[in-house]
């Protein structure tokens, strides 16, 4: 499917809108493509722009102090990423976004998603419907990592998304997860 159509069929599974509003809408976006390894956000960036992935896999990220990784996200295709800290509060980013593998995305800039947004009601409720979902997804995450052990995060990860373990380097997930390589080979030769 091409960037235009993958886009279409993610907004209308959640929005209505006319061919016009949504090619009006789409003359917003620009495609761009990133080799992996290639990073799209770095940390002290300015930020005007969120991501849709049409194909490859991302990875939104924080590293500490003490040079430690902590994965946030991964970013899948049909997914949405950036550091939203940075783009909302335009300030710089403490968030980087890098690419996994090869990617396509569509990029969006702010400016251009409020103007859409007060132009077309259809494409805010589009929008508060995604963001409202991110933030869900956030506070799922955070909640298991509360009250569930290694197993049953692991485990959780695995149902929710079998395809990560397709795309995405195991001692990635083990950063995702906050575990060590050892311990996440040791989960996943359990499940064999």
């Amino acid at each position: 499917m091409d960037p235009k159509e993958t886009l279409k069929a993610h907004i209308l599974k959640t929005a209505t809108l006319t061919d016009k509003e949504f090619d009006y809408l789409f003359s917003h976006f620009k495609l761009q493509s990133f080799k992996k390894g290639q990073a799209i956000i770095s940390e002290g960036d300015k930020v005007d722009h969120e991501y849709f992935v049409i194909s490859g896999c991302l990875k939104a990220f924080f590293i500490n102090d003490e040079i430690k990784m902590y994965i946030l996200q991964f970013a899948m295709p049909t997914w949405w990423t950036s550091d939203y800290g940075a783009l909302y509060n335009h300030t710089r980013a403490t968030i980087s976004v890098d690419c996994i593998s090869d990617a396509e995305v569509l990029c969006l800039s702010n400016d251009d998603r409020e103007k859409i947004c007060s132009e077309i009601h259809q494409a805010e409720h589009f929008f508060r419907w995604r963001t409202n979902r991110g933030y869900l997804a956030s506070q799922k995450r955070l909640l298991s990592f509360m009250n569930n052990d290694t197993k049953a995060r692991y485990e959780e990860l695995l149902a929710m998304y079998p395809q990560l373990y397709n795309l995405v380097p195991k001692h990635l997930i083990a950063a995702y997860l906050g575990v060590s390589r050892e311990t996440l080979s040791r989960l996943y030769n359990a499940q064999k």
